[in-house]
């Protein structure tokens, strides 16, 4: 038998069980989950998010409070949201959206859903490419730039994409091992880079830290062009940042192989570990970086690890690209899987890693990263607060779950009117109110809730062929 048959085989070999609950002998523990958060969150993004804070202007009194409560409320929001559908439904975001909204709705949304995934995977590609781009002095982009700047630079992303969409291919068991391995290796990498320049940016001792943290890396002045950023930015963003996967319940699709719902808790380890001391130490190889280039608007992770901590540093920077971007490919997937269901998972994973790949190429996804992450939360948000409430809520004001599968319809009205009431209400507070995006997603998850509710009895009373149901614990 040839390689390629042998491939194709172990491609089509692969279950991810997007329509039925997962089996109970394939239910995993907590290391899996412990590396796959870690592995996701302190990864490529890091070497963006970080700097961007320093660009911000954001003081260092300001984002580490900001970032331990932000921290916090988002590992709850992972368990105590995500986690309990997760374990209560055994099913991906997408089917049991299906279940709620009706399959003409969640073809809509999961269109939707994987063009954000791909987005924000091709960011975490671009990334990759700026340190691959090193040894071939590629022109790195800045923080203005829109478009490919090079032919070398659209060759290097998709060079990168390649490798990125061939292990996502292969589904949960093989990212979570390639996180396992990566994590911990990477995170050793932040931390001895940071160390490791302090003494060039004046800190020789414990004691030297916080002074010129506070006057040199986070002293409360914007970059030319950028906003002014306060302990409420930085801590909604932390909440935030990851909306889609925990309010938004994108991380149903792997918290439904966890054994026990507090398994969500494991996403402590990304956070901490990514969005804190990782956000912290690429905050200080920035400010390193802007004090020798002399402000230069520069705006490349692979160099300015590069700089800080050699080859280990580039190699970083490729390996925390690749761990961002696989479990987010793997979901958008599944998104677009789930519209047709004879289509192979692998199929649709390559044709997803080829749209990211184009997306890549486009520096503006990681200039303006920490606008995108709060969009893509935002979209997704009134979607896992509609299924939370399925869940564990409407039963109990009796009214019935699964609204579309009992009444065998294609659309329910009640999720297409909370969505875009609650999209729409946030618009309205952005533009007439002036209400930044970052702090958009508290006041909209409430909304969605009320609206969802009022609607959903108001639809429900006027259905004869419906009856309460309780969904099934598996």
């Amino acid at each position: 038998m040839s390689s390629t048959q042998n491939l194709k085989q172990r491609l089509e070999a692969v279950n991810e069980y997007e329509r039925t609950p997962i089996p109970k002998n394939k239910l995993k523990g907590w290391k899996s989950f412990i590396g796959t958060y870690a592995g996701e969150h302190t990864a490529g993004t890091e070497f963006v998010i970080g700097p961007l804070f320093v660009a911000h202007g954001a003081t260092a009194g300001d984002l580490v409070s900001g970032l331990i409560v932000g921290n916090i409320l988002a590992v709850l929001s992972w368990a105590f949201f995500t986690g309990k559908v997760a374990v209560k439904t055994r099913t991906t975001l997408y089917y049991q959206l299906e279940k709620i909204a009706g399959n003409r709705f969640t073809l809509f949304y999961n269109v939707v859903n994987a063009a954000l995934f791909c987005f924000l995977a091709g960011s975490m590609i671009a990334v990759s490419a700026t340190a691959v781009g090193i040894p071939f002095n590629l022109p790195m982009p800045s923080l203005t730039d829109i478009y490919p700047n090079s032919v070398g630079w659209i060759i290097t992303v998709f060079g990168i994409g390649a490798v990125t969409t061939f292990v996502a291919m292969f589904g949960f068991n093989v990212i979570s091992k390639f996180a396992n391995i990566a994590a911990p290796w990477m995170i050793m990498i932040f931390i001895a880079a940071a160390v490791g320049v302090l003494p060039r940016l004046g800190i020789n001792s414990f004691s030297d830290f916080w002074p010129v943290a506070e006057t040199t890396i986070w002293n409360g002045v914007p970059l030319e062009g950028q906003s002014k950023f306060t302990f409420w930015h930085i801590m909604f963003f932390a909440w935030f940042c990851n909306m889609g996967m925990h309010i938004g319940m994108a991380d149903m699709s792997l918290l439904r192989y966890a054994k026990k719902w507090t398994y969500g808790f494991s996403s402590a380890t990304g956070v901490f570990l990514g969005h804190f001391i990782a956000w912290m130490a690429s905050g200080i190889l920035y400010s390193l970086f802007l004090l020798e280039s002399k402000g230069s608007l520069v705006f490349a992770p692979g160099p300015i690890a590069y700089e800080a901590a050699g080859i280990a540093g580039a190699v970083c920077v490729v390996i925390a690209g690749w761990t961002t971007a696989n479990p987010t490919l793997y979901r958008a997937g599944l998104a677009i899987q789930s519209i047709n269901p004879k289509w192979k998972t692998w199929k649709v994973t390559l044709f997803v890693g080829l749209v990211t790949t184009i997306a890549a190429c486009f520096p503006a996804l990681v200039m303006q990263l920490l606008e995108f992450v709060a969009l893509y939360g935002l979209i997704l948000m009134p979607l896992g607060a509609v299924i939370f409430l399925d869940v564990f809520v409407l039963p109990k004001m009796g009214l019935a779950s699964n609204y579309a599968e009992l009444t065998k319809s294609h659309f329910n009205p009640a999720v297409g009117i909370t969505w875009a009431v609650s999209l729409v209400f946030c618009l309205g507070l952005n533009i007439w109110g002036g209400i930044e995006i970052f702090f958009l997603g508290l006041p909209g998850w409430f909304v969605a809730v009320i609206v969802y509710l009022l609607a959903s009895k108001v639809i429900q009373k006027k259905t004869t062929n419906v009856s309460p149901t309780i969904p099934l614990t598996y």
